[in-house]
């Protein structure tokens, strides 16, 4: 990634209160409440019409889904975005797997089996859904199914992913922006860095060439 001199942006003017919404955007859509609150207090700020809506539910479906209490976080979503998880297949895979993933973590291995065979079997109906069934379906090969080599999918980060999937899709149904503006901010600086350091690249590669004929 390229270094930019801090001389080329010093004298950029910065608006303090664009500065405030991105810190604010991320502090909701996290669902940091208290930390909201003490922010928009401190600094000053209107208060965002709707910006607390849900935050508390929000946050609890969060940690259920976090927790790997996967049918919780279900129960609460279809009371906060009805039929969501019934159009989101994808999503309703991810959290009825957690589900199963945590029964294996509890040792209930025939439970999990019958869990399997009533819950996450019909998905099998579709090919995009083979692959991460087989993967599932191995993890029952072990008596120590962290050990196995599908391990990742009983991983803390692996429920990271869907609690992070199931709260955009929670904010983009109830019409708030599914990503903060400073996770858009960071993916909008990293794309325009790799942009510049390809044409940088460029313009290296045609000067040498100059100099080489």
């Amino acid at each position: 990634m390229m270094d930019f001199d801090p001389k080329l942006y010093e004298n950029v003017a910065i608006n303090d209160a664009d500065v405030r919404n991105i810190v604010l955007s991320y502090l909701v859509h996290n669902c940091f409440k208290e930390t909201a609150e003490a922010f928009i207090s401190c600094t000053g700020m209107n208060q965002p019409a709707n910006y607390l809506v849900d935050m508390d539910l929000r946050k609890s479906i969060f940690i259920f889904a976090m927790e790997g209490n996967a049918l919780k976080a279900m129960e609460l979503t279809e009371h906060l975005t009805p039929n969501l998880l019934e159009e989101e297949n994808d999503l309703r895979f991810d959290l009825l797997s957690l589900h199963f993933v945590d029964l294996l973590s509890s040792r209930k291995f025939t439970e999990a089996l019958e869990f399997a065979q009533t819950k996450l079997a019909p998905f099998g109906k579709s090919p995009k859904y083979m692959q991460k069934l087989e993967d599932f379906m191995a993890l029952l090969a072990y008596d120590e199914p962290d050990c196995s080599p599908m391990f990742h999918l009983m991983r803390s980060d692996y429920r990271q992913t869907i609690a992070d999937n199931l709260n955009q899709a929670i904010l983009a149904r109830v019409n708030l922006p599914s990503y903060s503006s400073m996770e858009t901010l960071i993916q909008q600086t990293t794309v325009v860095t790799q942009c510049l350091h390809q044409e940088l690249g460029k313009v290296l590669e045609e000067v040498d060439e100059r100099c080489c004929a």
